[in-house]
């Protein structure tokens, strides 16, 4: 591949979200080459301060959702109640002068990734509580408080286990990443439901072609699904 089209293609990778590994293996390159590449893009990028954190939440019961050991300060309020979609709603509010610009997204971590991403919208200050109330109606409780490397690794984690699967995030997510600030690559958790990976219908899939999907790239037999058809 020549150099400018392997650069332009780094740009467009970059711009969804990707980790530098993922960016490597997507391109067939070793890591030490993509590096530079990544750093190139970044130099010719215009250098906007990123906009301080006002705050990030998930939902009550996330940790259901993912494995992983340590991490005593990612807090739970609802830790140990079961959940049966694997479904994490995240939240992230930037400053914006006297408002706030806020981005969310619904991460499936059991098999799909970034199912939906909203934003970056602008949020009258006062309504932010209400805001959050909203995104997280379906979850008994109030919203977690997080830290944001848990809110980058719950969805740039996701999203890059999706992908190994055969699913790219959805289509907005591409607006929304950059909200998520720059992520290191690291992620702690453990995707897919008890080390496999897990799909559940949703009202608005391709059931069809998600499972032809995973048997195409994971095989039958490696995966679980709960559907309302045989395939």
């Amino acid at each position: 591949m020549p150099d400018d089209e392997l650069l332009e293609r780094v740009r467009e990778l970059r711009a969804g979200g990707r980790s530098p590994k993922e960016i490597a293996r997507v391109l067939k390159v070793r890591p030490a080459t993509v590096m530079p590449l990544i750093q190139q893009v970044a130099a010719a990028e215009p250098q906007e301060k990123e906009a301080p954190l006002v705050g990030c939440w998930v939902n009550q019961g996330w940790s259901s959702s993912v494995r992983f050991t340590g991490h005593p300060e990612w807090l739970d309020a609802g830790a140990g109640e079961a959940d049966e979609s694997g479904l994490v709603i995240v939240v992230v509010a930037r400053e914006q002068g006297g408002s706030v610009r806020v981005c969310e997204y619904l991460v499936d971590t059991w098999c799909l990734g970034v199912k939906n991403a909203l934003g970056p919208k602008s949020v009258e200050r006062r309504k932010l509580p209400s805001f959050c109330a909203d995104a997280f109606r379906s979850y008994p409780g109030p919203p977690v408080e997080a830290p944001l490397v848990l809110a980058q690794q719950i969805v740039f984690g996701a999203a890059g286990y999706a992908r190994g699967l055969g699913f790219e995030p959805h289509a907005d997510f591409t607006k929304a990443a950059g909200h998520l600030g720059e992520w290191d690559g690291v992620c702690d958790l453990e995707f897919g439901r008890d080390g496999m990976p897990m799909y559940i219908e949703g009202p608005h899939d391709d059931t069809w072609r998600i499972i032809r999907t995973l048997r195409q790239n994971v095989g039958d037999g490696n995966f679980h699904y709960l559907a309302g058809l045989r395939p």
